[in-house]
C-alpha cells in the first residue's frame, strides 16, 4: 500500500473491485501513528483499536486499508522517508548517483529526527515488521540498483566478472556505513557523485581505461 496516489482516472466501465480510498483518511491514519510514537508509545503497544482512537477513525477503516499493523507501520516510515528517486536515465553512472543521493539523504533525515531514529531501531526488533519493510522496501530498491549494474555490464561499463550482487553492495556499501554505521561521519553534497565515480574508476573493464 503507497501512500502516494495518482490523480483520479475517469471510471472504467466495469466496476471498481473494493471501497474508494480517502487520502485524507490514509493521511489522519498515518498522522495518527506519528503523534502516538511522538508521544513515546513503544512500537509493541501500538494496536489497531488505539490507532484508530487516535485517527479518529474506526478500526474497520484501516483494515480496509492496511492487513494489519505491521504493513501500515511500514507506509508510516516510508512516508517519513525521502521519496524513491526518479532515475534520469541518462547513464548507469546518473543513475546510481540518484540511487545514492536518496541513501544519503536518508541518513540525514534520520539524523534529524529522533522519532525516525528510534522508530527504525524499533522497527529492526521487530521481525515481522523488518520483514514486511525488508519485501516491500529494501527489496525493490535492490531490484532496481542489480537492473542498472547488469545494464552497465551489457553495455560494457563494468566488469562482467564479478557478481552484481557484489557489485551492489560495493557502491552502496560506502553509503550505508557513512549513514548508518558511522553517526558521526560527514554526510555532504556530492558525496553520492565521489562514491560512484571513485568505484566506477576501479571496476571499469580494462580495456576501456584510459
Amino acid at each position: 500500500m503507497s501512500l502516494a496516489r495518482s490523480q483520479a482516472a475517469p471510471a472504467p466501465e466495469a466496476p471498481a473491485r473494493g471501497r474508494p480510498r480517502s487520502e485524507a483518511v490514509e493521511r489522519a491514519i498515518v498522522e495518527g501513528v506519528m503523534k502516538l510514537l511522538e508521544d513515546g508509545v513503544p512500537l509493541a503497544e501500538l494496536s489497531i483499536e488505539r490507532i484508530a482512537r487516535t485517527a479518529g477513525v474506526g478500526k474497520a477503516t484501516i483494515y480496509r486499508r492496511w492487513s494489519g499493523k505491521e504493513e501500515l507501520f511500514v507506509d508510516v516510515v516510508r512516508a517519513a522517508e525521502p521519496a524513491d528517486p526518479e532515475l534520469p536515465g541518462t547513464s548507469m553512472r546518473d543513475d546510481l548517483v540518484a540511487l545514492l543521493e536518496q541513501l544519503r539523504r536518508r541518513g540525514l533525515v534520520s539524523r534529524s529526527s529522533a522519532i525516525l531514529h528510534n522508530v527504525y531501531a524499533q522497527m529492526k526488533s521487530s521481525p515481522k515488521i523488518w520483514c514486511a519493510y525488508h519485501a516491500t522496501v529494501v527489496e525493490p530498491r535492490r531490484k532496481l540498483q542489480r537492473e542498472i549494474l547488469r545494464r552497465g555490464q551489457a553495455d560494457g561499463e563494468l566488469r562482467a566478472d564479478i557478481d552484481v550482487d557484489v557489485l551492489n553492495d560495493i557502491f552502496v556499501g560506502p553509503m550505508l556505513v557513512r549513514s548508518v554505521m558511522r553517526p558521526d561521519a560527514d554526510l555532504p553534497e556530492g558525496l553520492s557523485e565521489q562514491i560512484v565515480d571513485a568505484v566506477l574508476e576501479g571496476l571499469r573493464p580494462v580495456s576501456s581505461r584510459s
